[in-house]
Order: structure tokens, then C-alpha cells, then sequence
């Protein structure tokens, strides 16, 4: 029987960006709407969680759209995975749309700020729900329509031009989707990812199309999360967007394409195995074949990101270039499960995927909206006019300084615990070459000394943001201007947050763990969408 928990975050997205927009000649209750909604949305996302993973009776739900059973059907699937990434976009979400009540200008959220807001929340909690991939392009289509608008937001030649860049990209990358997604239909014969599953783990399966097809959805995938060389849209279109809304690109849009490689390639292609080895592939499986492209893009999305980031002159064009660098350690940390065929090791390194998202969700989150209370204190975010502000403003240097920590992996905050992870599983991924279970010794080193020099420019973009901001001499902008105290009290309860996340750890490693174990568990997902809303 459905279980219609499943679809609440959905509906509720879908009729709060619904309302907002029928509101639309009373801003102030738009606001009301929006904030309201968005905090209702938070609470489905806690009771699913809740129904999913801490009840006593916990189990990975589905439902049915019109009560078409799959494969025939639509299916939206909830299990440890998807609620995990729920939980990461509802957080951000809460914060996202609060500060932008007092951030953006009146002005510029009448009518359709807080709808697009809401429609860009509603495009990401569908593709972390839906279960088959034709809807997955089209909630990722969905999210595609609301960014371009609001890269575009303020409307002047640069951020026009951003769009545009951001839009042509995505296009091209959702015209690759499109071409695999129906491939793999045409090879496989269905389009739910739990049919799909058991179709490509069936013996006899012509498995040579699905290896070509499955790496040209990698590209759509890839182009989301902001991988090199899929990165150019990233520092242009988080220059040009709305500074919460940046968030939520960082924090919840990013994780989609994370989202998506976890899921198709490990629940769905989990168990797929090559037509003939691969020269240099130490197993048949087709997580392996993809591993070093993954890796790949991982080490030069850590290597160009912190680069990138030293480079820039500004806060938000750095953090811009951070989030390419941090997206790196996430992909790595893929790759290093999809290399290895250690239960244990490919646990750990999804493990390690998972927190270290969490991570950087809340904390670039946090930095992010720290630049916006800057900019909107003086009015600019270059690094050579903001010198001084901790004088100024001690406790939002506090605050500012709980998120470059916790950036940077300092314990006991949030990024300690997602960076300590992925070494570890780095770490066991040069062990175990030994017998022969990884890729090779070269090869783990390798990921090792990237992972090293990533850590390495953290910690200097880091230091260069906080010394540049907070240090030295009052500029003229910062003895003029106002820090916004409302802003700095929000942003502080995002710290103490991103601290007790640290503090309080074990149960945010537990749910990480379930959704770790949900993400290799074929069988429970295939059990969920069969039996029509309830399995293991």
C-alpha cells in the first residue's frame, strides 16, 4: 500500500512555490508563505526521516503515483540515502530562505523570488526521490529552468552573460542525459532504476551499450556537481546569483549530481559486470571500469578549485573556487569506493562521501551567507576594501571563523570528521593494494599526495579569506558601514550547528551510515519498490 510520507516534502514544496506565487500582490505575506512553507517542508523531511531510519519500526518506503505499480508506473522510492540528502537540503533550505528575507531587497523579492526559491527547493527533492531516470532528467531539468533565472537575477551584461554560459552547458549536458537515458531504455527495456537493477544483474545481459551509455550520463551528472571540466559555469554563476541562493546551490543542487552518481552507480549498475576484463581494471564490474574517471575528475576538480581559490581577489569568487576544490574530496572519496571490491573499504569511502557532503553543505552554506552579511554591511567582497571587520564586529568574526575552521577540518567541528574519513578510506585504499583489490600502489599514492595538497590549499584560501576580512587596519567601507545584527544572529545559530554536528557526532555517523548501507543495498531497494511502498 502507498505510504503518502513519501511524496509530503514534494507536495509541500510544490504548494508553498504555488501559494508564494498566488500571493504575489501581498509581499509581506509571500514571506510569510515562503518561510513558513519552507520550515513545513523541514518538518516532512524530519518525520520521513524519522519513518525511514530512527523508528522502531524503520523501513525504506515507495509510493506509487496513481497506483500504477512499477515498472510501469511512476515510482518515488524513500530510503537511508535519499533521506539523508533530504536532511542536508531542508537545513540549508531553513537558513537559505530566512536570511534572504533580510538580505535580498524588498524590492527584489515581490512577486517571484520566493517562487523560484521554492521550485528550486521542489527540482532537488524530486530527484532525490523519484525512482526512475526519466524523471530524474526531468527534475533535474527543473532545477536547471529556476537557477538560470536567478543567475540572472540582477540583470546587468555580467550576470546576463553567467546565464547564458550556465544555461548553454546545461543544455548540452541535459541533451546527453537525454541520449544515455534512452539508450538504456532501448538496451535495458525500462526506466525504473530498481528494474534496471535487476535487469543488468541478470546473467545474459548485453552489458557492452550499458558501459558506453552509463559513462555519457556520468557527463550530465558530473556538469551538476561541478567536476572539472565541467566547473566554468561554477565561479561565474555563484559571482552572479543571489548569495543565499548560492547556498543553496552549494548545498543542495551540487549534492543532486553527487546524489545521482551514488545512485545509479552503485545502487542500480552496484552489481553489473563487464562483457570482458578490462587490461588494468582488476574486476569485471562496471564501478570499477568508471572508477579512475571519477578519481580523475575528483584529484583535478581538488587541484584546480584550491588553485583557483587562491587566486581570486574576492570572498565569493573564492568560496566560488572552493566549492569546485571540496566537490573533489567528495568525487575522490567515490572513486575510491567504485575502485575497490572490499565491503568494508567501499563502505567507508561512501561513509566518508556522505559526511564530508554534510559537511560541506552546512559549511559552505555558512560562508557563503557570511559574504552576503559583508557585502550587504559595505557593499563589496574584494578582499582589499573589508580589512578590519573583526574590530568592527567581533562576534560575526566569530561566526566567520567557526565556518574557515571547520572548512579548513579542524576538531571537534563538522569538517573534521568528513576529511579524517576520506584519508582513512585513502589510506586503506593504499593498504589494500597489497592484495591486489584496488587499482595499484601508483596510483593510491597518488590520491594520497592530491588529497595532501588539497588539505594543504584549504588551509591557505582559508587563512588568506580570514586574514583579508577580519585583520589589519579599518578599510574607509568597513568604518562606514553596518553589520546587519539580525544577519550575524542567524548565521550564529548556523555555527553552533556546524559545532554541535562535531560534538555530537555519533548520531549523525549513524544516519550516515544507514544511508552508506543504503546506497550498495540493490536487493532492499528492488524489495521496496516491488512490494508498492513498503521493504526492507
Amino acid at each position: 500500500m502507498n505510504d503518502v510520507i513519501a511524496i509530503a516534502p514534494i507536495l509541500m514544496a510544490f504548494l508553498t512555490g504555488t501559494t508564494a506565487l498566488l500571493v504575489r500582490s501581498f509581499p509581506r505575506l509571500q514571506q510569510i508563505v515562503s518561510v513558513a512553507g519552507t520550515l513545513g517542508y523541514a518538518v516532512t523531511v524530519a518525520t520521513l526521516v524519522w519513518r525511514v531510519v530512527f523508528a522502531s519500526d524503520a523501513m525504506s518506503i515507495a509510493y506509487q503515483v496513481g497506483e500504477w505499480n512499477a515498472p510501469f508506473g511512476i515510482t518515488l522510492v524513500a530510503d537511508g540515502l535519499s533521506v539523508f540528502m533530504l536532511t542536508i537540503t531542508a537545513v540549508v533550505a531553513v537558513y537559505a530562505i530566512v536570511f534572504s528575507v533580510r538580505f535580498i531587497d524588498y524590492r527584489n523579492q515581490r512577486v517571484y523570488y520566493h517562487p523560484l526559491f521554492q521550485f528550486l527547493l521542489l527540482g532537488a527533492t524530486g530527484a532525490f526521490l523519484t525512482g526512475d531516470l526519466f524523471n530524474l532528467f526531468v527534475w533535474f531539468e527543473v532545477m536547471l529552468m529556476t537557477s538560470y533565472v536567478f543567475v540572472a537575477f540582477y540583470g546587468n551584461s555580467s550576470h546576463t552573460a553567467a546565464a547564458t554560459r550556465y544555461v548553454v552547458l546545461n543544455i548540452i549536458g541535459g541533451a546527453f542525459m537525454l541520449l544515455g537515458v534512452g539508450g538504456l531504455y532501448a538496451t535495458t527495456g525500462t526506466l525504473n532504476m530498481a528494474d534496471m537493477a535487476r535487469t543488468v544483474s541478470a546473467s545474459g545481459t548485453e552489458m557492452g551499450p550499458v558501459v558506453g551509455l552509463s559513462a555519457l550520463v556520468l557527463v550530465t551528472f558530473a556538469l551538476k556537481a561541478g567536476l572539472v571540466p565541467f566547473q566554468f559555469w561554477v565561479p561565474s554563476a555563484y559571482r552572479a546569483a543571489p548569495l543565499p541562493v548560492v547556498a543553496m546551490f552549494a548545498g543542495a543542487t551540487k549534492k543532486v549530481g553527487i546524489y545521482a552518481i551514488i545512485r545509479l552507480y552503485f545502487t542500480v549498475f552496484g552489481n553489473a559486470t563487464l562483457p570482458t576484463t578490462v587490461p588494468g581494471i582488476p574486476s569485471d564490474s562496471l564501478l570499477a571500469f568508471l572508477a579512475p574517471v571519477i578519481l580523475v575528475m575528483g584529484m583535478s576538480s581538488i587541484v584546480v578549485g584550491g588553485f583557483g581559490a587562491l587566486s581570486c581577489d574576492s570572498l565569493d569568487g573564492l568560496f566560488a573556487y572552493s566549492s569546485i576544490g571540496q566537490i573533489g574530496f567528495i568525487a575522490v572519496a567515490i572513486g575510491i569506493a567504485a575502485a575497490t571490491t572490499v565491503a568494508e573499504l567501499r563502505h567507508v569511502a561512501l561513509l566518508a562521501t556522505l559526511i564530508f557532503a554534510l559537511h560541506h553543505a552546512l559549511t559552505k552554506g555558512l560562508l557563503f551567507l557570511a559574504t552576503g552579511v559583508i557585502r550587504d554591511a559595505v557593499g563589496t567582497t574584494q578582499l582589499a576594501d573589508v580589512g578590519g571587520l573583526g574590530e568592527r564586529s567581533p562576534v560575526f568574526a566569530s561566526v566567520f571563523l567557526v565556518g574557515g575552521l571547520s572548512l579548513v577540518g579542524i576538531p571537534p567541528l563538522a569538517g573534521f570528521f568528513g576529511k579524517f574519513l576520506i584519508f582513512d578510506a585513502a589510506g586503506r585504499q593504499f593498504a589494500a593494494h597489497v592484495t591486489g583489490d584496488t587499482f595499484g600502489a601508483a596510483s593510491a599514492v597518488v590520491v594520497l599526495i592530491v588529497l595532501l595538497l588539497g588539505a594543504v590549499l584549504t588551509i591557505l584560501y582559508s587563512t588568506r579569506a580570514w586574514m583579508g576580512t577580519f585583520w589589519g587596519p579599518q578599510t574607509d567601507v568597513i568604518k562606514t558601514g553596518t553589520v546587519d545584527s539580525i544577519e550575524v544572529l542567524i548565521l550564529g545559530t548556523l555555527a553552533v550547528l556546524v559545532i554541535c554536528v562535531g560534538l555530537g557526532f555519533e548520531p549523525v555517523y549513524q544516519f550516515a551510515d544507514t544511508a552508506a548501507e543504503a546506497a550498495v543495498d540493490t536487493d532492499g531497494y528492488v524489495k521496496t519498490v516491488e512490494f508498492g511502498g513498503e521493504g526492507a
